[in-house]
């Protein structure tokens, strides 16, 4: 079956995005918009290279997120085959008021404790490109805080892409589960607009991310949680204070 999105391209992804993350959303589109029906077999790994002008990693590492979101199965020797849609059930969570500073402490303990060994697995685990991945969040991240603009969605990728370089598929279907929105900066705001942080903050956030990254570059694992657990409960202690001035 032909493919009918344009080749993925080596400049930068709009908001942040990773090639890979691009390829996935384009894969992804094309399953749930019935260009692949349940049971056909995608293009062979050399072919999706081809079209979509990626490498082989990339590739691989955007058919992995699609098992990872029960789009398809891998069948060893044969090929990559799209599955049937899951049944929708309500999620974990879904009750969870983000509007709520209470509700955004209670979800930031819970991701201290996941992330916190998500950062150490990927200090151990991650490969040459997921490291790269990791970079390229961060890198984002710094850009959009120092020119001023949003950066909620970079902040989420460059922990979304320290979940995935676990290898362990669960880490990242947590945080794709609670979504973008999830950020506080973000949540906090009744519009859904990112809520504007003082220089100050930014500084000390790009800081944080940085001590993380540079621990999993390392492939110290205490060090990458203890960065990560210090990075969220800073952020919790921050949302502790703004919930005392509320009441």
């Amino acid at each position: 079956m032909p493919m009918t999105n344009a080749p993925a391209t080596d400049n930068p992804a709009p908001q942040g995005k990773t090639l890979v993350a691009r390829m996935t959303d384009a894969l992804s589109g094309q399953i749930t918009g019935g260009h692949y029906k349940p049971g056909d077999r995608l293009p062979s790994e050399a072919q999706l290279t081809r079209e979509f002008g990626v490498s082989r990693t990339v590739v691989r590492e955007a058919i992995a997120a699609l098992r990872s979101g029960g789009l398809v199965e891998a069948r060893h020797g044969i090929g990559v085959f799209v599955l049937e849609p899951t049944p929708t059930v309500p999620l974990p969570f879904h009750g969870v008021d983000l509007a709520r500073v209470s509700s955004l402490i209670e979800m930031l303990e819970l991701r201290t404790a996941v992330e916190g060994d998500a950062a150490a697995l990927a200090a151990l685990r991650r490969s040459p490109a997921q490291e790269e991945t990791i970079a390229e969040a961060f890198d984002s991240f710094c850009a959009s805080a120092a020119e001023g603009r949003p950066s909620a969605e970079a902040d989420f990728n460059f922990h979304l892409a320290i979940a995935q370089a676990t290898n362990n598929p669960r880490f990242s279907e947590f945080l794709q589960m609670l979504g973008p929105a999830l950020i506080p900066r973000r949540a906090v705001s009744e519009t859904g607009e990112e809520t504007v942080l003082a220089a100050a903050e930014l500084t000390r956030l790009i800081s944080e991310h940085e001590a993380i990254f540079v621990a999993i570059q390392d492939g110290d694992e205490e060090k990458a949680r203890m960065a990560m657990r210090q990075h969220l409960k800073n952020s919790q202690l921050r949302y502790r204070s703004m919930l005392r001035a509320a009441r």
